[in-house]
């Protein structure tokens, strides 16, 4: 593990008492016990309007760019709504592209209200695989997650093992060799429509 590995964690929640956030902070806390540098991406302090393929550099493009360029690693973090992942993060990945994903690693985190948090990493997984992102087959998904924290603290230590296990894999893995793009990755030409 790299003292020069940088983690960026991306939050997908604007909640200002978002698990999300809490989650993803506990992620970072454990990429910096072994070693590496981080930042939390909030998405509540950049300005990013619907995004519009002929403005993509509206608002904060610029700064949330260079932020996820900056990473070694990422760590996508977003609450489940609709069976999918946030609005608030699409957008942002919309603003994204391959120059911010292409051969990173990118590790999921997902947060849910009920008890079936997985098509929030799924459709992200879906997602990092057209970018061509390395993706961490390591996962952490938070079912109920008003009953998993008391004062930002995992109350299941097994739930809390997960997430800090995904802050260690971006570490230990942000510099592996990226296989060759995807077909995916090849006909995946962005928002050109």
């Amino acid at each position: 593990m790299s003292e020069h590995t940088h983690v960026a964690g991306l939050c997908g929640s604007l909640r200002d008492a978002s698990y999300t956030r809490v989650a993803l902070g506990h992620a970072l806390d454990e990429a910096a016990a072994v070693g590496a540098t981080t930042t939390l991406i909030d998405l509540r302090e950049y300005e990013l309007p619907v995004f519009d393929p002929d403005d993509r550099d509206a608002g904060d493009a610029d700064r949330l760019q260079k932020a996820l360029r900056d990473a070694d690693s990422i760590i996508l973090g977003s609450p489940m709504y609709h069976g999918s992942y946030s609005g608030v993060l699409k957008n942002a990945l919309d603003y994204s592209g391959f120059d911010e994903f292409e051969s990173t690693t990118v590790g999921l985190l997902g947060i849910a209200g009920g008890g079936f948090p997985t098509g929030t990493v799924e459709h992200l997984r879906s997602v990092c695989r057209a970018l061509n992102a390395w993706v961490l087959p390591h996962q952490a998904v938070v079912p109920n997650a008003s009953s998993q924290f008391e004062d930002g603290e995992f109350v299941d230590e097994k739930m809390a093992e997960r997430v800090a296990v995904l802050g260690q894999r971006t570490v230990e893995y942000a510099n592996i060799e990226p296989d060759p793009p995807s077909f995916r990755s090849s006909e995946n030409v962005g928002g050109e429509d």
